[in-house]
């Protein structure tokens, strides 16, 4: 019913495999990962594999969400969200891409946070 509001996550990592972030931002943006990597001073990044986002986030492709954030027990993943979200609904996956679950941003940020993943606002 809004979809100015759904989101894309995009499941990302180091070149040496040491860390993870997952990226969420509006769908109908377009995210420059060179940029991304310039804009927050890190080493070649490039797309998680398939065994990555099954061990760490318990998600199988296709279906990535910021729910899937609760599955790192490890806390291995930094969390980028778009700030259009801050103060707006929020469109995602409950973990399977068949459904859409719509929040407020806030809310989603907050239930991450209590999980104890690091989240940064980002402006794509």
């Amino acid at each position: 019913p809004y979809p100015e509001w759904d989101a894309k996550n995009l499941f990302i990592r180091d070149h040496k495999r040491e860390h993870y972030y997952l990226i969420t931002v509006r769908g109908s943006k377009r995210v420059d990962l060179k940029q991304f990597r310039k804009d927050h001073n890190l080493k070649k990044i490039s797309f998680g594999s398939e065994e990555e986002l099954w061990e760490i986030l318990k998600i199988k492709p296709g279906h990535v969400s910021p729910f899937c954030l609760l599955h790192d027990e490890e806390r291995k993943v930094h969390y980028y969200i778009d700030a259009d979200y801050k103060d707006n609904l929020i469109g995602i996956h409950p973990n399977q891409n068949d459904a859409t679950v719509w929040l407020q941003g806030r809310d989603l940020v907050k239930l991450i946070e209590e999980h104890g993943t690091i989240i940064e606002y980002i402006t794509i």
